[in-house]
């Protein structure tokens, strides 16, 4: 198992590493023990954190309402909780 994502029962948890302000919103692998993502939000009042949770649920395809910001509102490392997806977190990463 990859130390990024965890799956218990319904809840997938992933440790992600965010890199705001960029020009658009991707996945560009693995960075360490995270997975990296590029947002095309600013990290100003929040933004990066609802565009990261906006993100994550189309990914996902969830409501926003089942991504939970866990940890790192102001950081870059982050831990999201994903609830009820039928995706597979593996499917998140780009083909080499």
């Amino acid at each position: 198992m990859s130390e990024w994502y965890r799956c218990v029962g319904d809840v997938v948890t992933l440790t992600l590493h965010v890199q705001p302000g960029a020009k658009r919103s991707e996945i560009t692998g693995l960075h360490g023990d995270a997975l990296k993502i590029r947002l095309a939000a600013p990290p100003v009042d929040g933004r990066a954190n609802d565009a990261l949770i906006k993100y994550i649920a189309g990914l996902f395809e969830v409501p926003q309402r089942q991504v939970e910001l866990k940890q790192g509102g102001q950081s870059r490392h982050k831990l999201l909780a994903i609830t009820g997806s039928k995706i597979a977190p593996e499917r998140l990463l780009p083909d080499k």
